[in-house]
């Protein structure tokens, strides 16, 4: 037992190192991997100190699971990411509510404390399940992406909770008896729960219900490591739930919203995708060529991503872009928003991909200061988050930190057309003065002015 133990230490200060690592673009390979071997350890050590006799199961279960894990990882486009996120929350909130369900199915009379944990795992597994389902769901285009809503929604999301924390409490106590069709009735009640959760969540709040998602899954697990005893499935669950909670906090921050406002506020139920602009407005609009002559020109970039660049997949595009102006003596940096895109980090996956220098890749509170020296913002997909209306007060966005794009010598909008963001928000900077507008997809505009910067 005290190899088991010391074991189970090192794969709780691998977990631990790997976070520290995460924390940055250019040590996340490395935290990966060291999560990664954490992982290792603690299941091979499980599976030793469990004395399991047949591994059949076992064994079936590593050759389809790694299977999925490998066509996941190769099928699966770097746009695509936030949905893939979403699913394997919903796998890892389903695989605690079952394993809890197991270890009761195999242990029912089990005493008050241990069985309020595996209801409570119930509760959180469940709700993390079809949450993320409909998660996945939303971004994946099943379902519509601004908040969907329903009379007495929140009243309904109340009724809930309060009958599923009576079901836990009167399953824990075994106050009534009953307790395999109360742990039933909350698994049903935990499901509904997971998706009146999301349904009510607009396409900006994304990043916040996936991290938040994510979090639920580690205290899911952790409520399935206290139910089964194991120490290191207790320490991972918390470590993952902690940075999920943290990480949502820090984005709510980075918004000037509470989680509350997140979870309840429906920003975006206007109708804000495909809504129209205000009328009586005036653009001015451009072309390609245009744009890579005001590009050309230009000693000082700052180009700003958003979801849009994800959507045309105009990632690698974008960069070839900013290497022939930093090839001819430009100053070319990314400016990175917390919330752009679906997911944290969003963004900065994206750019990886495209081997974009992590040193070019600044967050907000580091360049935000440089706008007012810049000559050219080039904004490729974003909206919400260079929305000067946020200064403003009475809407969605206001008091919500943005990207001073506006105080730039000049912006460079690249648009699909005038409609504002999933905040539903007209945006005053596409109407003034400085501002060239370009109308269309991404990286077929950008395709357009890479051709015209290489026959300059």
């Amino acid at each position: 037992m005290t190899l088991v133990h010391l074991a189970y230490l090192a794969a709780a200060s691998l977990f631990i190192l790997g976070l520290r690592s995460l924390s940055s673009p250019r040590t996340a390979r490395l935290g990966n991997l060291l999560s990664m071997l954490g992982m290792l350890v603690a299941v091979v050590v499980t599976l030793l100190d469990r004395r399991i006799v047949d591994f059949t199961w076992i064994v079936a279960g590593l050759v389809v699971g790694s299977g999925i894990g490998v066509a996941m990882g190769r099928l699966v486009k770097m746009t695509a990411m936030p949905q893939m996120v979403g699913l394997l929350n919903a796998f890892g909130g389903g695989a605690s509510a079952l394993v809890v369900l197991a270890e009761f199915l195999l242990n029912p009379r089990m005493a008050q404390a241990p069985a309020l944990i595996t209801a409570g795992g119930m509760f959180i597994g469940m709700m993390t399940f079809t949450g993320s389902l409909s998660a996945f769901a939303k971004l994946q285009g099943i379902l519509r992406g601004a908040p969907i809503l329903f009379p007495g929604q929140r009243s309904v999301n109340l009724l809930l909770h309060l009958a599923i924390l009576a079901a836990v409490v009167l399953f824990g106590l075994d106050l009534i008896g009953f307790r395999r069709e109360l742990l039933y009735l909350v698994l049903i009640l935990s499901a509904v729960v997971g998706i009146t959760l999301v349904l009510p969540i607009g396409g900006a709040d994304m990043p916040v219900i996936i991290s938040l998602l994510n979090s639920y899954s580690g205290l899911a697990a952790a409520a399935g490591g206290f139910v089964l005893g194991n120490t290191v499935l207790i320490v991972s669950g918390a470590l993952v739930g902690a940075t999920g909670i943290i990480l949502s906090t820090l984005m709510c921050k980075a918004m000037n919203r509470s989680l509350l406002n997140v979870l309840f506020g429906a920003v975006g139920a206007g109708g804000g995708e495909g809504q129209a602009a205000e009328t009586g407005k005036r653009v001015t609009r451009y072309t390609p060529t245009d744009a890579a002559a005001m590009l050309e020109n230009a000693d000082s970039v700052i180009v700003v991503p958003g979801y849009g660049l994800a959507v045309s997949q105009a990632q690698h595009v974008l960069h070839e872009v900013v290497s022939i102006l930093r090839a001819r003596g430009a100053e070319v940096r990314y400016a990175i928003h917390p919330v752009a895109g679906r997911m944290p980090g969003h963004m900065n996956v994206l750019l990886a991909e495209a081997n974009v220098p992590y040193d070019l890749m600044k967050d907000m509170e580091e360049i935000n200061e440089e706008f007012a020296a810049a000559d050219v913002v080039l904004v490729v997909g974003a909206n919400d988050v260079v929305n000067p209306a946020a200064r403003e007060k009475g809407n969605p966005l206001s008091g919500m930190p943005i990207l001073q794009a506006d105080r730039a010598r000049s912006v460079l909008i690249l648009k699909r057309s005038l409609a504002p963001g999933f905040a539903g928000v007209d945006n005053p900077l596409f109407y003034q003065d400085k501002t060239m507008m370009v109308f269309g997809d991404a990286k077929e505009l950008l395709q357009k002015v890479v051709g015209q910067l290489k026959a300059a």
